[in-house]
């Protein structure tokens, strides 16, 4: 009796204790790299990459070996990270378009619960296409519109010395931009703590989307790679740096103990690139084979989650929102419905077994469920649909298509699939808001094709990052006005 009473006390504790937590509104920072494949880590052992701030993270928290991005491609994951659904619900069908005011985000959420809230790096949520340019202030759809109170942000990808807006404000900087960003992010919160104000901090990364601009001495160690290789990783290497500065200046300000910080991908790797940058997993990036959505993910939150392990329990992009209200005490009300996640903060104690809310995807006309160990995908034909079925427990790497041998297994998913099909075709439709309508969305174009920028092109076609994409563009007007 007396071990078992020590057991229930323990048990009594640690749950007073997680109660305690959530009212005290743990800081939550959430990372986003930018096409970085589920390969492409150290504790992945990656045969040429070596991530140690990364692996560091991973052996002090929880570690996913099945996460998957909220889409294929980097604009709709976005839009499932600040939605908790699955993106074509939200009007982000493709990488490019604006996310819909009508949705309800968890930035808005953090705000209105009292976190200072702020957006820095890639924010491509806006309806505007093209290597990443400033955010002009008068945009609709700028991060401030989606609950961030300060943000130095930019349309899409950037590289090295970016151009990037504060609020609006255009501003100029020297280096790499994954550590621009983070040290831009500590200043932030630098200020929240000496406030004593609880912050909610997004960092999505530029790195590592082509084009791919490395410091010299970060490509060092991949001289025996081709020279994009030694660029794209050389990013990596100063990503993985800046995780290093962001975790050193959270541990310098304090706030570790109780900083809640989630590492993840938008989508999978990039294709043409030896060492293959997705781990052996089937498909890149676009795909919605498993290369294209297992993306690495990690949670760290020393107060929260108190012993590190690594699991293989499917989660994903959708299941954020979900969890980060549980986690921040926020009503069900911040989040608009269908919500397609779920909560995981049961997962950061002890394993729960089975998934019982399946991971839903929808890109491009195809539509995949992950299940458990199987998943499903339905691809256009010729008019006709085709379906496959894997086991990704024995087949991760998607080889052996079960459809017809398993028809118990692929009737039962063939009917989720057609339900999530027709749930998201409503949404689409706006059954989800208020009078079942769409608003009137921004268009989705490249941002040279909008007025506002035409001013900037004289000093912007300077720019390499700009330079070959404004010349192609203003011949391309030139002949038109040629009779």
């Amino acid at each position: 009796m007396p071990g078992m009473f020590k057991q229930f006390f323990t048990i009594a504790i640690l749950a007073a204790s997680s109660l305690g937590l959530i009212a005290a509104k743990p800081n939550i920072v959430l990372v986003m790299a930018d096409d970085q494949g589920w390969g492409q880590t150290g504790f992945r052992n990656h045969p040429a990459l070596k991530t140690p701030h990364l692996d560091a993270m991973a052996a002090n928290g929880l570690r996913f070996e099945r996460f998957y991005a909220g889409g294929p491609v980097c604009s709709p994951t976005r839009a499932t990270v600040l939605t908790g659904r699955t993106h074509d619900r939200t009007g982000v069908f493709d990488h490019g378009y604006a996310l819909r005011q009508q949705e309800k985000t968890l930035g808005q959420a953090m705000k209105n619960a009292g976190y200072a809230t702020a957006h820095f790096g890639k924010w491509h949520l806006n309806g505007l296409r093209g290597p990443g340019a400033p955010i002009f202030k008068e945009d609709s759809h700028h991060p401030g519109a989606f609950g961030f109170d300060e943000w130095l942000s930019v349309t899409n990808f950037f590289d090295r010395n970016p151009i990037m807006s504060r609020q609006g404000k255009i501003e100029e900087h020297s280096g790499d931009s994954s550590e621009i960003i983070v040290d831009e992010a500590l200043k932030f919160i630098k200020t929240k703590v000496a406030a004593k104000e609880p912050f909610f901090t997004v960092i999505w990364y530029g790195t590592p989307h082509d084009p791919w601009v490395a410091d010299d001495a970060d490509k060092k160690p991949f001289t025996q790679l081709s020279a994009k290789a030694q660029e794209h990783y050389g990013e990596l290497v100063a990503m993985d740096r800046s995780i290093g500065t962001l975790r050193a200046g959270l541990s310098k300000l304090e706030v570790d103990k109780n900083t809640l910080v989630w590492f993840t991908s938008d989508n999978g790797g990039l294709p043409r690139f030896d060492p293959p940058t997705t781990g052996g997993l089937r498909g890149f990036k676009g795909s919605m084979y498993e290369g294209g959505l297992r993306v690495p993910a990690i949670i760290e939150w020393p107060a929260g989650i108190q012993t590190p392990r690594v699991t293989h329990y499917p989660a994903g992009a959708v299941d954020i929102f979900p969890t980060l209200a549980r986690v921040a005490g926020l009503k069900k009300s911040t989040m608009l419905k269908p919500q397609d996640g779920q909560s995981l903060v049961k997962l950061f104690s002890r394993e729960i077994g089975p998934r019982k809310k399946t991971l839903p995807f929808r890109s491009r006309g195809r539509v995949a469920v992950v299940d458990n160990n199987y998943k499903m995908i339905s691809l256009p034909g010729n008019g006709e649909t085709q379906y496959e079925l894997y086991d990704l427990k024995e087949d991760s790497a998607e080889q052996n298509n079960l459809t017809y041998k398993l028809p118990k297994v692929a009737k039962r998913l063939r009917k989720k699939l057609q339900s999530i099909d027709a749930s998201v075709t409503a949404s689409v439709n706006g059954q989800d808001y208020p009078g079942n309508k769409v608003d009137a969305q921004p268009p989705r174009i490249f941002w040279w094709e909008s007025e506002a920028y035409r001013p900037y092109f004289s000093e912007w076609i300077k720019r390499p990052e700009y330079a070959s994409r404004l010349k192609r563009y203003l011949g391309a007007q030139q002949k038109k006005k040629q009779p």
